[in-house]
């Protein structure tokens, strides 16, 4: 256990001052402004209407962070930063900071929930347009890609050859499978407004034709059938117990005899205390999410359970929403 004194309190309470610094540069487009060439303060109060004073001290604080350079009066974003940062760079992660920007409103009301004086009732993506849906899944596609494989390889597919990747959107992980499984074919099933930018996606990869496209609400629809296994990969963590063992009765419909459910997710301890990152996301699905949060292997196995699975096991129990549960249709 790491020691409590009044300066790291005090740090983590002050924590959130360079979290909210990073997020304004974000929301201002800081970062891809500043990607080609510097400016001067002048020239990016007139690009951005900001208020010159304001603006000063915002980029001040952005090259104490090492987010920007500063030299003979003027900032440009490094290209370290802005391959990660600037609107239309391949790795950018723009659109999942701005995602954090947005829960930024939402986290501020966690007293008056807690409290039992505010509720969540609407999920914080119901609200995105089609630009910002597909910059969102651009972003979580750039993040998850190098997890990926190491994922499929603790799933250690073997002789599975009809995957099922439920709301796999870009289609990330049904990629890092068919790379591992020459003979693998596969159904990515997504809504609509998703499957289609997976077709690029996908056909871009030169797997498309290894891949069935299906279009759905899983909350609504059946899954397609035949398959030896599936994967739910971030998902259980948006629903509610119920709506778990629901999504797995679908997923078991949808399996052959002796076909295998994987699901990655923040898979907790006992105690619910440990991954540190999955306790910190439970608070995140407390406020954007009716019913969501994490769940134990416990938890997990029961709903499997109920669903008609057998011989569940836990496969790792990952750090960062990598823990990994498998089980099987009898």
């Amino acid at each position: 256990m790491n020691t409590v004194n009044p300066k790291t309190l005090l740090g983590l309470a002050r924590n959130f001052m360079e979290s909210r610094i990073f997020l304004t540069g974000a929301e201002m487009d800081l970062f891809t402004l500043l990607a080609p060439a510097p400016l001067s303060v002048r020239e990016i109060a007139e690009k951005k209407q900001a208020d010159p004073r304001g603006l000063a001290v915002l980029l001040d604080a952005l090259a104490a962070m090492d987010l920007l350079v500063k030299e003979a009066g003027k900032y440009q974003c490094p290209a370290s930063v802005s391959r990660f940062l600037s609107r239309d760079a391949p790795e950018s992660v723009l659109p999942m900071v701005h995602h954090m920007a947005g829960l930024w409103t939402h986290w501020s009301r966690l007293t008056n929930v807690v409290q039992g004086l505010d509720v969540q009732t609407e999920p914080l993506s119901s609200s995105r347009d089609e630009h910002d849906l597909r910059a969102f899944i651009g972003a979580m596609h750039v993040v998850a890609k190098s997890l990926a494989p190491q994922v499929v390889a603790a799933i250690r597919p073997g002789p599975c050859r009809a995957l099922l990747d439920v709301g796999g959107a870009l289609g990330t992980y049904t990629m890092a499978f068919l790379e591992a499984v020459p003979d693998m074919k596969a159904t990515l099933f997504d809504r609509p407004d998703v499957i289609e930018l997976t077709r690029k996606q996908l056909g871009d990869a030169g797997v498309l034709g290894r891949v069935t496209l299906a279009p759905g609400d899983f909350y609504a629809d059946e899954l397609p059938g035949g398959h030896d296994l599936a994967l739910l990969s971030a998902i259980i963590h948006q629903n509610g117990p119920d709506q778990n063992v629901e999504l797995f009765s679908k997923v078991f419909r949808a399996l052959i005899p002796g076909g295998r459910i994987v699901i990655r997710d923040h898979i907790m301890a006992a105690d619910r205390t440990r991954p540190k990152d999955g306790a910190i996301f439970a608070v995140n699905m407390l406020m954007v999410t009716p019913a969501g949060g994490t769940y134990t292997y416990d938890q997990v196995r029961e709903a499997l359970t109920k669903a008609g699975f057998v011989r569940v096991r836990l496969l790792q129990a990952g750090e960062h929403m990598d823990g990994l549960v498998e089980a099987f249709k009898p």
